[in-house]
């Protein structure tokens, strides 16, 4: 349930904006939106499924005596995808209310530190591939106000909003998956084992994982004892992700696939498969 103005002022502005109906606008707030940052400065990565919290902070600067309610009108940090905010093609809004600590004040003006989140739903915010890759920030102000009286039989809606450009942005990535199975187990030592596992990333459209063909993916080797991986050659995938190799069986120890990740794909790390020699 949204419970914070800017996403339903978001959602009815775009609405409203999308009719393409001149009309008189309101004077734009004073309003300074600056030092953003989205996700610890960390890339988002999504999948299919349930929901990922993108945490964001920034400094909001704003006239003494302007009130933002949270009820009627809401302020916060958005991120969009598109070539500019006039043709932006999709947006993510906070729906809760952020948290400002006021940090300056003037006789004119109010400084605050402001950290909110964004819950991103893939199911109800992304649309396919072209929705993973650099996202852009603004700032964004929006307000409502709401005539249901309707004695007279007449009730009103009516929505405003202004959006700033920032600077920075944010990369939204689709998840990965990644898995590996060596047999023959146990093995003989001096065998070959055969390595084979899948790479598949996380289609919006769908709703499903698919394969990703053509993604170097390490395969790597922990003997037995060992504190950490090393890799033991790079493996392309093919057809519907597919990883497989062959190594020779030197020692007891686990194989794994690791994904690196691309600009629009998260890395990945396969479960490792512990392998017996004999």
């Amino acid at each position: 349930m949204r419970k914070y103005a800017i996403g339903a002022v978001v959602s009815g502005a775009l609405a409203v904006s999308a009719l393409a109906v001149p009309t008189a606008s309101a004077a734009t707030p004073d309003l300074s939106f600056s030092n953003a940052v989205v996700n610890n400065g960390k890339a988002i990565v999504v999948g299919t499924t349930g929901v990922v919290k993108v945490p964001i902070t920034y400094t909001l600067v704003r006239p003494a005596d302007f009130v933002i309610d949270g009820r009627t009108s809401g302020a916060g940090v958005v991120l969009y995808n598109g070539s500019s905010l006039a043709r932006l093609e999709n947006l993510l809004a906070p729906d809760d209310l952020p948290t400002c600590t006021t940090t300056a004040t003037t006789a004119t003006t109010v400084t605050e530190s402001c950290k909110e989140v964004i819950a991103v739903y893939p199911q109800d915010y992304f649309y396919g591939a072209s929705d993973a890759g650099t996202w852009k920030v603004a700032g964004y102000y929006g307000h409502t106000s709401t005539d249901n009286d309707d004695s007279d039989n007449h009730i009103s809606t009516e929505f405003g909003s202004d959006m700033w450009g920032l600077p920075g942005t944010a990369q939204i990535k689709r998840a990965a998956r990644l898995t590996a199975n060596a047999t023959p187990e146990p093995v003989k030592k001096g065998s070959t084992l055969t390595v084979k596992g899948a790479l598949t990333r996380a289609d919006w459209a769908t709703g499903k994982y698919a394969g990703y063909k053509g993604q170097p993916a390490a395969l790597q080797f922990k003997a037995k004892g060992a504190t950490a991986y090393k890799t033991v050659k790079t493996v392309t995938s093919g057809t519907a992700g597919a990883l497989s190799t062959t190594v020779k069986a030197s020692a007891d120890g686990t194989y794994r696939y690791l994904f690196a990740g691309t600009a629009t794909t998260g890395t990945a790390t396969a479960t490792g498969d512990y392998v017996d020699v004999k």
